[in-house]
């Protein structure tokens, strides 16, 4: 076990600071996503149901009170599912830039070097390289891990929501 946290602690610190950024967002961009899949598998079932049982308890169903108490319904729903999921998108974007900006601070590294040993010596831009390709890589796998995921959520709200309009459906 303390061989992973030291390998851990390693390649964090070969991505230089960047690199920390890009942990934090990833780690908080699957905490959202994990929310999200908990939520859909529990919660907003049983939403779904307390919405479907609210309209199916009124009397009125046809009048233009009731259909403005149906969109309601419908957008406390949507509201709810769709939770989180702009701020998880924006993670994912968030990545790639970051992992960008690793590369940018890590070759300011290499060129500082090279300014200051006034030679191309290997060894010396070899810490400012692996700071900027370390943080690009990190940044596209948590960008891609983020994709098909925030996708599938987002399907996943659509079609409930979907479903909950059909089921709500309107008398008129």
């Amino acid at each position: 076990m303390s061989d992973i946290i030291i390998a851990v602690r390693d390649f964090l610190e070969m991505g230089g600071q960047v690199l920390n950024l890009i942990a934090v967002v990833i780690f908080l961009m699957w905490m959202l996503i994990l929310e999200r899949l908990a939520f859909f598998q529990t919660e907003l079932k049983t939403l779904k149901s307390s919405t479907q049982s609210l309209w199916n308890s009124r009397n009125d169903k046809k009048s233009w009170n009731s259909e403005a108490v149906r969109g309601k319904l419908i957008s406390e729903f949507s509201m709810s599912a769709n939770k989180f999921i702009p701020i998880i998108k924006t993670l994912v974007a968030l990545c790639p830039l970051l992992g960008l900006m690793g590369t940018v601070t890590g070759m300011i590294e290499v060129f500082d070097v090279m300014a200051v040993s006034g030679s191309g010596n290997a060894r010396s831009m070899a810490s400012g390289v692996s700071k900027a390709t370390i943080p690009t890589m990190a940044g596209m796998v948590g960008a891609l891990s983020g994709v098909f995921l925030v996708t599938i959520l987002t399907e996943k709200a659509t079609s409930e929501i979907e479903d909950l309009e059909e089921s709500l459906g309107s008398d008129h």
